[in-house]
């Protein structure tokens, strides 16, 4: 059996395509797959398994030797188990930059492209076979392709992104800009999230010179009710380097959707320096708006650097 899963803080996407490919292996191959989940869900994961009415994958702790494993929506071993070399991994299907670190025992399937979401790299892979997909994966990849494009705000959003998502629509009659309020209103209730939770919510780690970071995004219509809880959050961040050796420290940006700019915490010297050095601002308190900055894969770790010494 072939185990089909995305990265240890599962997003819309990453657990939207382990479903969707894992349907894809059993309907149009020999294989027998089945798609799991790394951690807990977003509260916008799963209001789209609620609305199109898919089970919540079953949650893997770890992989075995010679488990057989697809990956997919990342390619960063610090994103997966800390043995997932020990596994088989057969395929991976992403849409991030490479990272490094993974390691096989035989050549692999491998297809990551410069889109803006993961499902609609499967889009493409299913090829004709996508006329075969039941309404509710339909329902499912264009929720993935909107969450990740952010309503094709981010970006990081090709033209063919938004082409795959607005015939999805088309199929489902849907109207784009309401299924989208419906979509960010899910992801911005964290009132009743946890302040350590809303950090590890959607990070990624990062080295940025002999730094490991994790680089932490939370998107929301709603960033005052996230920023009110900034000194819980620092509190938060703070316990997470003293706790976990591999990190070293936690950026945290609070995404304005409607907006559109990050407030990033300056909480102390170190995350002061490098949001100055990296984004060119003069930063003069234990915030920083960064107007026009939405995407973490495009905006924000590609110009992350170390102020000069």
């Amino acid at each position: 059996m072939i185990k089909v899963f995305g990265h240890k803080a599962p997003d819309t996407d990453s657990v939207g395509s382990a479903i969707l490919w894992a349907w894809y292996l059993n309907a149009h191959t020999s294989s027998d797959a089945t798609p799991y989940v790394l951690g807990e869900l977003n509260k916008e994961t799963i209001f789209v398994l609620d609305k199109w009415d898919i089970p919540e994958p079953e949650r893997l702790e770890t992989v075995g030797a010679g488990d057989e494993v697809v990956i997919v929506d990342t390619t960063n071993p610090d994103e997966l188990f800390g043995n997932i070399n020990d596994a088989n991994v057969i395929q991976i299907i992403d849409h991030h930059r490479l990272a490094g670190g993974l390691s096989t025992p035989g050549p692999i399937d491998m297809t990551v492209r410069p889109l803006a979401c993961t499902a609609t790299v499967i889009h493409d892979l299913m090829g004709k076979h996508i006329d075969e997909l039941p309404e509710y994966l339909l329902g499912l990849m264009f929720s993935c392709i909107l969450s990740d494009t952010l309503a094709f705000r981010s970006p990081t959003t090709t033209p063919h992104d938004k082409e795959v998502a607005e015939e999805l629509a088309k199929k489902l009659s849907i109207d784009i800009p309401s299924y989208a309020d419906e979509l960010f209103a899910a992801k911005s209730d964290l009132s009743d999230v946890s302040d350590s939770r809303i950090v590890r919510l959607d990070g990624k780690m990062t080295d940025v010179g002999d730094k490991h970071i994790l680089v932490s995004v939370a998107e929301t219509t709603t960033p005052e009710q996230i920023i009110e809880r900034k000194q819980g959050i620092v509190e938060a961040i703070k316990a997470i380097v003293d706790r976990e050796e591999d990190i070293d420290e936690v950026l945290f940006f609070v995404i304005d959707l409607f907006s559109e700019e990050a407030t990033a915490f300056t909480y102390n010297s170190f995350t002061a320096g490098i949001i100055a050095a990296s984004f060119g601002v003069s930063v003069e308190s234990d915030t920083e708006v960064l107007p026009g900055i939405l995407s973490r894969k495009k905006q924000i770790v590609p110009v992350l650097r170390l102020p000069e010494a």
